[in-house]
C-alpha cells in the first residue's frame, strides 16, 4: 500500500474542510431561508418537514464526497450497508418507526404546528414537528419531546384554534397590603393589555397566608402563545411595582 506523499494528505484534508463548509453552510442558509419565505409563514410544518429532507440529502451526499476522495469502492460499501441495514432495523424499529409516523404526520396534516394538543394529561403548543418527534411546550415553557410513533397510534386530544394560553403568576404580599384593594388593581390592569383575553376573566386568588407574607397566585389568559412569557414579565413587574409603591407609603 502506497502512503500519500504529504502534499497530497495536505489536499484531502483541505479538500474535507471546504466540503464541512460548504455543507454546514447550505443547510444554515436553507433553514434561514425557508423560515423567511411568505409562502411558509402561516405553514410551518412543511418548512421542517422540506429542511430536514434537504438537510439529510445534503449530509449524505458530503459523506459520499468525503469517502471517494479516500478512494473508498461506494457500490461495495453500499451493499454493505444494506445488508447491515437489514440487521439494524431489528434493532433500530422504533427510531424507524418514528421516521416513518413524522413523514404521515406532516403529509396527512393531522398535527400541524401551532396547533393546541393533549397527551398522557400534557397540554402544549406545538412547537415543531421533525422527522422523528413532536416538541410540545406546556404552560411553564418546558420543551416536551414526543415520539411520533406515539401520535400516530396513540389517542390524543386537539384543541380548537385559536386556543387561549394561560399563565399563572405566585408570589407573596406584605402583610400591610389589602389584598382585596391589590386585586383590583392587578385585574384592571390586566384588562388594558388588548394581549390578554377577557374570556376567561383574569382573576387573583388567596393562596396561603403566615406571619411573614400573604401568598396568592394571578391567573389570565393570553390569545396569541407568542406573547406567554412577553406578559408573564409584564404582569409580574406591575405586581413589584405596587408592592413597592405600598412599602414607600408606609
Amino acid at each position: 500500500m502506497n502512503l500519500p506523499n504529504i502534499d497530497e494528505a495536505t489536499m484531502k484534508l483541505l479538500t474535507i474542510m471546504v466540503i464541512i463548509a460548504i455543507t454546514f453552510i447550505l443547510t444554515r442558509l436553507i433553514a434561514f431561508s425557508m423560515k423567511h419565505m411568505k409562502r411558509f409563514k402561516k405553514d410551518m410544518t412543511a418548512v421542517y418537514l422540506i429542511r430536514d429532507i434537504i438537510s439529510f440529502i445534503i449530509y449524505f451526499v458530503a459523506v459520499m464526497t468525503i469517502l471517494q476522495i479516500f478512494g473508498i469502492n461506494l457500490t461495495g460499501t453500499l451493499l454493505s450497508l444494506g445488508i447491515v441495514g437489514i440487521a439494524l432495523s431489528f434493532a433500530a424499529k422504533d427510531l424507524i418507526s418514528n421516521l416513518f409516523s413524522g413523514i404521515l404526520l406532516i403529509l396527512s396534516r393531522s398535527v400541524k404546528v401551532g396547533d393546541t394538543l393533549e397527551v398522557d394529561g400534557e397540554k402544549g403548543y406545538v412547537e415543531r414537528i421533525s422527522l422523528r418527534s413532536t416538541i410540545i411546550t406546556n404552560d411553564y415553557g418546558v420543551k416536551n419531546h414526543i415520539p411520533n410513533s406515539i401520535l400516530t397510534n396513540n389517542e390524543y386530544l386537539q384543541y380548537k384554534a385559536p386556543e387561549k394560553y394561560r399563565v399563572d403568576i405566585f408570589g407573596g404580599l406584605p402583610l400591610n397590603i389589602d389584598l382585596e384593594e391589590f386585586k383590583d388593581y392587578i385585574i384592571n390592569k390586566m384588562e388594558s393589555y388588548p394581549a390578554i383575553s377577557d374570556t376567561p376573566h383574569p382573576d387573583v386568588y388567596a393562596k396561603d397566608i403566615s406571619f411573614k407574607q400573604t401568598k396568592f397566585k394571578v391567573s389570565f389568559w393570553v390569545k396569541d402563545f407568542n406573547n406567554k412569557d412577553k406578559y408573564k414579565i409584564i404582569i409580574t413587574n406591575d405586581i413589584r411595582k405596587y408592592v413597592q409603591q405600598g412599602e414607600n407609603n408606609e
